[in-house]
């Protein structure tokens, strides 16, 4: 097996593990692949891999999708929070769209800025997960419009790699009065519209430089970010509903001050 499939490998299996806690998934793929030294033509494979695990997630949650919307005819409670996760994807729409060119040549170039991001991002994680509140939404569909728009504007700084699309929105619901299984169901479901509309803009931007060599590295690095991605939505709302966010805050700092390390080493 060549070089360039293996890292595929090992970087699809590193988005699955990471895309669904408050980490940032591209952001430990861009670093990971930049000390593995793998090449991304337009630095379209971080972002195509991410369709695996959007279908993780609705393997998962087929069933709770198949409830919601064959219920929202009838049921005004499923056709609100169908309109609250529409309406906190609207803000991605619109910066993802003016910001793209710049995001993908400046800001998925700069090792050093997503080390500090996640540093940032962990102090940030740490002090909300330990912010003595009382939550008013214990459901995820209970998050009123107002707020689900605030998540969705919050969700945009997730645009800097290093910051967390995850960790971004779960924040957001956090701050806005979700419970933690709440803030990370919402932050699941929200992850639907937003990864699948970057997937297809990120397709669309690229169609012309991916070669069959490019596009082998995605299919395989798609499956892997599948496989592993399933087992991460199947844990994750058990444990951060009994311990909360702290363990992902330190993560981010450790990883951060050692990438910053290493590239001062020369790495």
């Amino acid at each position: 097996m060549e070089h360039s499939t293996i890292v595929a490998a090992l970087l699809g299996v590193l988005e699955g593990l990471t895309e669904f806690i408050p980490v940032s998934s591209t952001g430990h793929v861009l670093l990971a692949g930049h000390f593995l030294g793998f090449d991304s033509p337009g630095r379209a494979f971080e972002v195509l891999i991410q369709l695996g695990a959007i279908l993780a997630i609705l393997g998962v949650y087929a069933g709770r999708l198949w409830r919601i919307f064959s219920t929202a005819p009838r049921d005004p409670r499923a056709r609100r929070f169908i309109l609250s996760v529409l309406v906190a994807f609207l803000p991605a729409v619109v910066v993802g769209v003016i910001a793209h060119d710049f995001i993908k040549t400046v800001l998925f170039e700069t090792p050093a800025l997503i080390a500090v991001m996640l540093i940032l991002g962990g102090i940030v994680l740490l002090f909300v997960d330990r912010m003595a509140t009382t939550p008013r939404f214990a459901e995820a569909e209970d998050i009123p419009l107002p707020r689900a728009l605030g998540i969705g504007a919050i969700q945009c700084l997730a645009m800097v790699p290093g910051v967390s699309r995850s960790g971004a929105t779960i924040v957001g619901a956090l701050l806005m009065g979700a419970s933690k299984r709440a803030a990370a169901e919402f932050s699941f479901f929200l992850s639907m519209p937003t990864m699948a509309g970057a997937f297809a803009y990120d397709l669309y931007k690229n169609r012309d430089i991916l070669d069959a060599a490019a596009l082998g590295n995605v299919a395989v690095g798609f499956v892997c970010a599948f496989v592993s991605a399933v087992f991460v939505v199947r844990w994750l709302l058990g444990y951060v509903s009994a311990r909360g966010y702290g363990l992902f805050a330190w993560w981010r700092i450790i990883v951060g001050g050692v990438v910053l390390v290493a590239l001062a080493a020369g790495g």
